[in-house]
């Protein structure tokens, strides 16, 4: 693993993290995204690794899954919930010590960009496809 990947793993941690703290959001908004578009993975990959990083308190089942049909990437998962953990906790402080409608105001302004970007790039590939 290259000292780049590694970065972004661990900026992927701590984004997902912090907004997972800061407005109750992270994987499906910002890792699979993110894994996607950052390192290349695919949609199922990234999925998968995604639910990897949440595998205990919600997707045991879910990750067998994935992780059955080759679309895990282990040592991505570990180094993103490693660096989650911090980024979950920072961005908790912060948003306790903000206004509550900035927090829902950023919340709004990320899920709207990230919805925008995948229906895009959900277009294109359909397109593409026909």
């Amino acid at each position: 693993m290259s000292a780049q990947t590694i970065l972004i793993l661990i900026a992927i941690g701590l984004c997902a993290g912090g907004l997972s703290g800061f407005v109750g959001i992270g994987g499906g908004i910002i890792i699979v995204p993110a894994l996607i578009y950052m390192l290349g993975m695919s949609q199922y990959e990234a999925q998968g690794t995604s639910l990897f990083v949440i595998l205990l308190p919600v997707g045991l089942l879910a990750v067998s899954n994935y992780w059955k049909s080759g679309h895990v990437d282990w040592k991505f998962g570990l180094m993103i919930a490693l660096t989650f953990i911090v980024g979950g906790y920072l961005g908790a402080k912060l948003a306790l010590r903000i206004n509550p409608g900035i927090v829902k105001l950023v919340f709004g302004i990320i899920m709207a960009y990230v919805s925008i970007r995948m229906i895009m790039s959900g277009i294109n590939t359909f397109s593409n496809e026909s």
